[in-house]
């Protein structure tokens, strides 16, 4: 099958090093690698010979195991941690693994109709979906998960209008292209009627829906003094909001989750601290797609103070356009196949809702059941 991910870019082996890996992982050791990995992802408990003697694809004696794991070892796909234990994975087995996944993770029926009622019945404003989309994806997958919602800056107006609060203060709400909310209140001289209120939205809509918020937009006269003031004071008011189109929206779901997905309580503390730094997580999540990855595993994404965790990351695509990233973070034992299904679930479902098509065609989760295209 197509590796769901590939590693960055090493200097080119040797010959015989590719020789050697070719003969390290014959079909026999590629499948007790794989039984290692998925016991060891279940139990976080290094594994012995006997139970990878009768797995799937396996089924030779204890002693063959053993003979084999040594080897594995020796190639650096496994680590024995104390004398007389088993052996678990290193970051190099774990790509592997991830490389080589015979089966796409697929979603639960119950997790599977958790995504359509999730998408069905959340309302809102679009940064309101992404904040509860991100505890949707943690509650899938028992990781820290993270949502990059697009930035304004390519989104054009799709509506504005001005909504009066109180005699001298105006409302004005702008919605744009990629379903986000923006508001301002505005501080007016002279109280406005209804009526100009009305026939000044009226003339913004005219100028300036389909532009973006970068502007400039043009300002026509109304015949109304009163009027052009309130759309003069609008685009001011609109003007404002440049500052924030470069701000990526993140959102971060299960936190205390990792206090369960880690052993050690300083690992935890590093990667919350991590967390709550937003322009890291998104240059780390856009650094991992950007490579052609879907998993970065260990040292792999290049932030050391990150290196016993495993990213899985998934595009948001709107119009066949990356307009924002999901991603999970947890340790490098990560149950992959399930985290890549439920990422690739959550962020294909927000591009429908971004690109306002979450209603069209085939949105049964029961569709999306992570099943990918070979191209990870």
């Amino acid at each position: 099958m197509t590796p769901l991910a590939n590693p960055p870019a090493d200097p080119a082996p040797s010959a015989a090093d590719a020789a050697g890996d070719e003969r390290a992982l014959n079909t026999r050791r590629a499948a007790i690698l794989e039984a290692v990995v998925s016991e060891y992802i279940g139990t976080a408990e290094p594994v012995g010979s006997s139970h990878v003697a009768n797995a799937r694809g396996v089924q030779v004696s204890s002693a063959t195991v053993r003979s084999e794991m040594v080897a594995l070892e020796k190639e650096g796909y496994l680590v024995q941690p104390h004398t007389s234990a088993g052996r678990i994975p290193t970051d190099k087995g774990y790509r592997f693994f991830v490389d080589h996944l015979t089966t796409p993770g697929v979603l639960g029926p119950t997790q599977r109709r958790k995504v359509t009622q999730f998408f069905d019945q959340v309302h809102g404003e679009m940064e309101t979906v992404l904040e509860r989309a991100s505890g949707l994806l943690s509650e899938l997958t028992s990781y820290a998960a993270v949502v990059v919602g697009p930035s304004h800056e390519t989104a054009t107006i799709r509506s504005v209008q001005l909504v009066g609060l109180a005699p001298l203060t105006v409302l004005l709400v702008v919605v744009l292209s990629d379903g986000a909310v923006e508001k301002r209140t505005i501080d007016l001289e002279a109280e406005a009627s209804d009526e100009e209120l009305a026939t000044a939205s009226a003339l913004l809509g005219t100028h300036v829906v389909g532009t973006t918020l970068s502007g400039p937009w043009p300002a026509p006269g109304s015949g109304s003094t009163r009027v052009d003031a309130l759309v003069a004071a609008a685009h001011r008011a609109l003007e404002s909001f440049g500052g924030a189109l470069e701000a990526d929206q993140v959102f971060v779901g299960g936190p205390a989750r990792l206090a369960e997905a880690f052993d050690a309580v300083e690992t935890v503390r590093t990667v919350l601290a991590i967390l709550e730094q937003q322009l890291v997580v998104v240059s780390l999540l856009r650094d991992v797609l950007d490579r052609g990855l879907s998993v970065a595993i260990g040292t792999e994404h290049g932030f050391e103070p990150l290196s016993s965790c495993a990213v899985v990351v998934a595009p948001v695509r709107v119009d066949g356009e990356d307009r924002g990233a999901v991603g999970l973070l947890g340790p490098t034992r990560m149950d992959y196949p399930h985290a890549l299904a439920a990422a690739h679930v959550v962020g294909e479902r927000l591009g429908q809702r971004i690109g306002g098509s979450a209603g069209a065609g085939n949105t049964d989760a029961d569709s999306d059941n992570g099943g990918h295209d070979g191209d990870h």
